[in-house]
């Protein structure tokens, strides 16, 4: 069986990647010239831990390659998966489908014999049935060309690990034949034992928004938590440690902190909202309306406490923020809550000098106005506050001792409750976290 991916992208490249070293001939399929030369040269166009060397080794065995050409797609592939970006519209909270709409439409003409067409994309629910009728009416092969949805889980940092041997698999189909197409190409995926849900399309392109609306909200509950605890001196970090014994409950994404970003999380819950007031179950959801306020509150307090740390202003203060990608493990700066804060402070006056491991290079293209330094130490030099605002394992292990040695004033604001603020305090740093309790460094 031949797999062409249509996007190559972070979803379109991991995939057609990691299903090339499972031993597929693999067509990857993007418009943009540039990218498709960068992957054929054996260069991955973004940061993800692995997935360099599995490029290079897939390239070598002459399995993979990516092309511009649809047609050339259309005659190669058995199952053709649609893994093309799904962005907020700009001045809607509405998914924007126009690279969906452009896959399917520009690769319909070239489908002559019965194939699969499978979309990882997140989507807004109803979509799938949609690009099933259109697929119909564009196709030459007409209703011997059937859609299934497959939606991705993929966690940015870990999107090798959650390609080859993902947690579960769901296969949103409308007959066995389908099915059975899915399960063969998936076929090195399912021999690790790795469970299939199996269900309609609809259900299917729900079950990545109802996920990430869920992981939104047990992330948002405790940051709200966190909101209480400093308007009453309770300390968050103990709160949600206690909560965590609770087995209905558990620990995993319990973390008080400056909140989530990137490309999905954020636009997902948007858009699932909006698609829900569409079909007239608006208030079924409206509590992700809360949620996406809560977390863009947390990098609004997180901007405050700064300023508080600084005396009640930021004017001509230097600032050291360590992060700039939404998350540790990536160079993705997708609705970022660690530039977002930066930049609030540059706008209120602060001198703000940033280093991550990674997404330097997309900081500067997106906040040119912001300085940037070369390493951590770097950064901090001659700082006022320290903000720690992506929780990268570089910055959990720095001494404060070290660090202390090249600040103004010993001031840190961890945005992450990624330290342990008695060994700052012991060091004599001023040590402030979200729904903390203020205590004095020795």
């Amino acid at each position: 069986m031949r797999v062409t991916v249509i996007g190559t992208g972070y979803l379109g490249a991991t995939h057609a990647i990691c299903m090339a070293v499972m031993g597929f001939e693999v067509l990857g399929v993007d418009v943009d010239a540039s990218k498709v030369d960068t992957l054929n040269q054996g260069r991955v166009p973004f940061f993800e831990p692995g997935l360099p060397e599995l490029l290079t080794k897939a390239l070598e065995s002459g399995r993979l390659r990516f092309t511009t050409s649809f047609a050339e797609a259309g005659a190669f592939g058995d199952v053709h998966f649609i893994c093309v970006g799904t962005p907020q519209q700009s001045g809607s909270e509405a998914a924007d489908l126009t690279y969906v709409d452009a896959a399917v439409t520009t690769l319909a003409p070239y489908l002559t014999r019965r194939v699969l067409v499978a979309g990882k994309s997140t989507v807004p629910v109803g979509t799938a049935a949609r690009l099933a009728d259109l697929l119909h009416g564009l196709a030459p092969a007409g209703d011997r060309v059937e859609l299934a949805w497959n939606p991705e889980f993929l966690r940015e940092g870990f999107a090798v690990d959650d390609t080859m041997k993902p947690d579960r698999m769901v296969f949103g189909v409308t007959s066995a034949w389908a099915e059975q197409r899915l399960r063969e190409v998936f076929e090195p995926v399912l021999a690790q034992g790795v469970p299939v849900k199996v269900t309609d399309l609809q259900t299917a392109e729900l079950v990545k928004v109802a996920a990430n609306s869920f992981l939104a909200t047990k992330i948002s509950y405790i940051n709200a938590m966190a909101e209480i605890c400093e308007a009453t001196g309770a300390d968050v970090h103990d709160l949600a440690e206690a909560l965590a014994y609770d087995e209905r409950i558990g620990g995993r994404f319990l973390r008080p902190g400056l909140g989530f970003g990137g490309g999905c999380l954020p636009k997902d819950i948007r858009a699932f909202a909006h698609r829900a007031e569409e079909l007239g179950v608006g208030q079924a959801v409206g509590f992700l309306r809360e949620i996406d306020g809560i977390n863009r509150r947390r990098r609004a307090r997180t901007v405050d406490m700064v300023v508080e740390i600084c005396g009640g202003d930021v004017a001509g203060k230097r600032i050291a923020a360590l992060g700039a990608a939404f998350k540790p493990n990536s160079d993705d700066i997708r609705d970022a809550p660690a530039l977002d804060v930066a930049a609030t402070l540059r706008a209120a006056g602060a001198h703000v000098v940033v280093y991550d491991p990674a997404a330097m290079d997309n900081a500067r293209r997106a906040h040119p106005e912001l300085a940037y330094a070369t390493s951590a130490l770097d950064a901090a030099r001659g700082a006022d506050v320290v903000a720690l605002l992506t929780e990268w394992n570089e910055f959990r292990e720095i001494e404060p001792s070290a660090m202390a040695a090249v600040v103004r004033r010993r001031k840190i604001v961890d945005g992450r409750h990624a330290l342990d603020p008695s060994s700052w305090r012991a060091a004599g740093w001023e040590y402030r976290a979200l729904g903390r309790p203020v205590v004095q460094g020795a």
